[in-house]
């Protein structure tokens, strides 16, 4: 009577090759050697195995269904993993299976590739149309990116048969194993290019410079990154080109800095104009504004312009402009500058300044110091 291989891995009669893939891999990876070297594991490996090996093949396990014993009749009774089992299928039980046996493909997807643009600071604010030069692999025009000379045709590889892989057998403590490795003639492709196109040497693609016309957004800022899907480089053997990336970096402006989406300016002001006021003409971006400077600014004040910033890029409106003044003090002064100023302060009772530290809520900063080292 030929073993219950069905029981071995714990399925039904009525199992379909998923249960049974399944079942035997979860068995494999309990009872594999190298992870449970015990001697009567091992032999339950081998039941495992030859099960397996019975039960995936329609085959075999047809003819087991029949009454038969596809190992006995084969051979490979008590051989471990038995004639034609290959080593992949221990590989797919441990490693969830890869792609199935059988020849490469010529046809891949070509590479990514990268540029980038310097822009200034308008440009990057509203938006510009650019044409740049790609150095990159285009298809082959002579063969089509077929990499075959004109008339000619891949063959199949007479070393691997068009399997793409060689089969070497050997054996171990298990028994027969096989191992399938790529085909060191045709590299696992399956065929060879008897008539390579002399234009790209089989290749397919061939370099060149062309020209990319790319439209920027409004809002990009310094590392941000344009896709231009399908504009990279053509893959091997007519393979669907990668795609183009482009990265932004902005140019610094001599009047504005940028922080998101506000702009930054600084305007400096005498110190007769911010304590008088006055009105001060900024040119923008894109138009002329007309800043009115208080009377009594401070150094350091701001005023924000709404919606005069950088438009934002995922979204709608734009950011506002903030203006900094800067209070200049005169260093030089001319004898009537100094009795004007020296009229100034006695008139607004300046003419001695104490120089004390300013007082807050707790006092000044002496106070302050002397009430923490004051003894409770």
């Amino acid at each position: 009577m030929p073993p219950d291989y069905y029981g071995t891995l714990g399925i039904s009669r009525d199992a379909g090759a998923d249960d049974i893939k399944r079942a035997y891999r979860r068995l494999a990876r309990q009872l594999h050697p190298d992870v449970n070297p015990d001697p009567g594991t091992q032999e339950r490996f081998k039941e495992v195995t030859n099960a397996y090996e019975v039960l995936s093949d329609p085959r075999k396990r047809e003819l087991y269904d029949l009454g038969g014993d596809p190992l006995a009749t084969g051979g490979g009774a008590g051989g471990g993993f038995g004639a034609g089992f290959s080593f992949t299928d221990i590989m797919d039980a441990f490693f969830g299976g890869a792609a199935g046996p059988g020849p490469r493909s010529r046809v891949r997807r070509g590479q990514d590739a990268l540029l980038r643009v310097q822009l200034d600071l308008a440009e990057a604010s509203f938006g510009t149309t650019r044409e740049m030069q790609v150095d990159t692999a285009i298809a082959c025009a002579t063969c089509g990116g077929a990499g075959t000379a004109p008339g000619a045709s891949f063959v199949a590889c007479d070393m691997c048969g068009g399997r793409g892989e060689i089969n070497q057998v050997q054996r171990s403590f298990l028994g027969q194993v096989m191992t399938a490795r790529p085909c060191p003639q045709c590299h696992g492709f399956g065929t060879v290019n008897p008539r390579p196109c002399p234009e790209c040497s089989g290749d397919g693609r061939v370099r060149t410079r062309r020209t990319v016309t790319m439209k920027i957004p409004a809002g990009v800022d310094t590392g941000t990154r344009i896709q231009l899907a399908g504009q990279g480089e053509v893959g091997p053997g007519g393979g669907p080109a990668g795609d183009l990336y482009v990265e932004v970096s902005v140019a610094p402006h001599p009047v504005f800095s940028r922080r998101g989406d506000e702009l930054h300016a600084t305007i400096v002001l005498p110190m007769t104009a911010a304590a008088l006021g006055t009105w001060v003409e900024l040119e923008t971006l894109d138009s002329t504004e007309q800043i009115e400077i208080r009377p009594g600014t401070q150094h350091g004040e701001t005023q924000r312009l709404p919606a005069r910033g950088v438009p934002r890029l995922r979204g709608t409106g734009r950011g506002d402009l903030v203006v900094h003044f800067e209070v200049v003090t005169p260093t030089k002064l001319d004898g009537r500058q100094e009795e004007l100023l020296l009229e100034l302060a006695e008139l607004r009772g300046e003419q001695h300044v104490s120089g004390a530290p300013a007082s807050g809520g707790g006092g000044g900063l002496f106070t302050r110091l002397r009430d923490a080292f004051k003894a409770p």
